[in-house]
């Protein structure tokens, strides 16, 4: 991999992880259509580190609240009652399944899911569960009315977004969106979601830069230079997608989702890809 490929896939994974599209769809469909070689799952992981950094740096108060209110309730069953608190144990309960599904998928994840056909497909699929559970949605919740229950089964779905197509944002944004919360309210736990989620994985992922499991393809400096470039991006993606979410459904990205899929399957069946 050159610095041309690491810039446009860090951009890609920028624009993609927070936005409902797929991330981990993109950066194995971009690289087929370019010719290039595919940058791995490890890349993939590791590369979400850039743009977890930038959830950290943009909800930076957020989380540094969350995580003073979840030590102190550990002592104070009073402060164990507020918000902030709770919010730390939903976290840590919505995470729990995504890190079980890692493990004992991990094969399926890094080969046979990674399939082009299997991402596409993916895609439509989620694409029209996204488009009837959003057009129906009441959104009447907030994040204060955030429970036990809401968290886990956020995270249950967030798990599905180990199938690349799936989009951990959509899914999670869509959980929401059908336990009655706000799209925005959906978004903003979405992102704090993420963060426990994607550092671990990509942390755990280190160890196969450079790998033949991992990706040989994706060296070390190019991983860095696409983690750069998706904290960049990511940053101004979080901005925009909480902004647009005020006012807008996620049709847009429905209809988006569905002409890239469709124009993988074609690019497919033509034999311009594979």
């Amino acid at each position: 991999m050159n610095a041309l490929e690491a810039i446009v896939l860090g951009i890609v994974q920028g624009l993609t992880e927070f936005l409902p599209i797929s991330s981990s769809g993109h950066l194995r469909i971009v690289p087929a259509i370019f010719g290039w070689e595919d940058p791995g799952a490890a890349f993939t992981a590791v590369c979400q580190l850039g743009t977890m950094a930038a959830v950290l740096l943009y909800f930076r108060n957020d989380l540094w609240t969350v995580l003073k209110a979840w030590f102190a309730g550990l002592r104070d069953p009073e402060i164990r009652k507020t918000l902030d608190s709770r919010i730390g144990w939903y976290l840590i309960i919505g995470t729990i399944p995504i890190g079980i599904a890692g493990i004992v998928f991990k094969s399926q994840i890094e080969g046979p899911l990674r399939s082009l056909g299997v991402i596409a497909g993916a895609m439509i699929v989620f694409s029209i569960i996204m488009a009837v559970i959003d057009a129906q949605a009441k959104q009447t919740r907030e994040i204060k009315d955030l429970d036990t229950r809401s968290g886990l089964l956020i995270g249950l779905v967030q798990a599905l977004a180990l199938i690349p197509g799936v989009s951990r944002s959509g899914s999670t944004i869509v959980a929401g969106l059908y336990l009655g919360f706000t799209r925005e309210a959906a978004a903003r736990f979405s992102f704090l979601l993420s963060v426990p989620a994607v550092v671990l994985s990509g942390l755990y992922e280190l160890k196969d830069i450079g790998s033949a499991d991992g990706g040989a393809h994706a060296g070390t400096v190019p991983t860095i230079i696409a983690t750069v470039v998706a904290f960049v991006v990511g940053y101004a993606s979080i901005a925009f997608l909480l902004q647009y979410l005020r006012t807008h459904t996620l049709a847009a990205f429905v209809v988006y989702r569905l002409a890239f899929a469709t124009f993988v399957l074609i690019l497919l069946a033509a034999g311009a890809i594979s």
